[in-house]
């Protein structure tokens, strides 16, 4: 699933990846809500600006599993990094994940780092997810060099380097579709809003 558009496609080994065909709701358990799409990708892959933009054009809500965190400690996140450990923020993650995958029918962004644990991706395999992919030159352009992020304080470009080649695997075992996120905003969200319209037709 790579190329220079979106690729769509679903994986027989991952029954239910396929859109609901109303939008939020989850056909293998009426009542229950679902997101459109979940977005994962890298820093500096534009998550939360795509995820608006594409919420708005799909005509639903959007949601940040980071701000979720930061508003339910009342802390940013480079605050729990440095105050409370890696660890312990990971664990926040993994339940403000499972809650939103649970109860949010718009568009669902997570943070860089969310596919790490083992049982989010379990849980994002029930789900229709978009991987926002990224070279190293665009994330270090975007993201910069100052450390501005909880992991990339100490040397960002080798730090940046080191956790896309890590990641990378992680966001292409989840992912339904691949969408090269170097592009303008409203292409990525053009490319997206196609896949899902081929995905929801299958």
């Amino acid at each position: 699933m790579t190329g220079p558009a979106a690729q769509p496609g679903t994986d027989p080994a991952r029954p239910g990846t396929t859109p609901a065909a109303h939008p939020g709701t989850d056909p293998a358990h009426p009542g229950a809500t679902r997101p459109v799409c979940v977005l994962v990708g890298p820093p500096g892959a534009g998550k939360t600006t795509v995820g608006q933009a594409l919420a708005e054009a799909l005509g639903v809500t959007f949601r940040d599993t980071d701000a979720d965190i930061v508003a339910a400690t009342g802390k940013e996140i480079t605050e729990i990094f440095v105050d409370d450990g890696e660890d312990a923020f990971r664990a926040l993650e993994r339940r403000a994940v499972a809650d939103a995958l649970g109860g949010h029918p718009g568009v669902l962004a997570l943070g860089g780092g969310a596919v790490l644990a083992e049982e989010t991706r379990a849980l994002l395999m029930a789900h229709v997810v978009v991987y926002l992919e990224l070279d190293l030159s665009t994330a270090v352009s975007r993201v910069g060099l100052q450390g501005g992020r909880p992991l990339l304080m100490s040397n960002p470009r080798a730090t940046l380097r080191f956790l896309l080649d890590q990641r990378r695997p992680l966001y292409e075992e989840v992912a339904d579709v691949i969408v090269p996120a170097a592009v303008p905003p409203a292409e990525v969200v053009a490319m997206i809003t196609s896949a899902l319209k081929e995905l929801s037709a299958l």
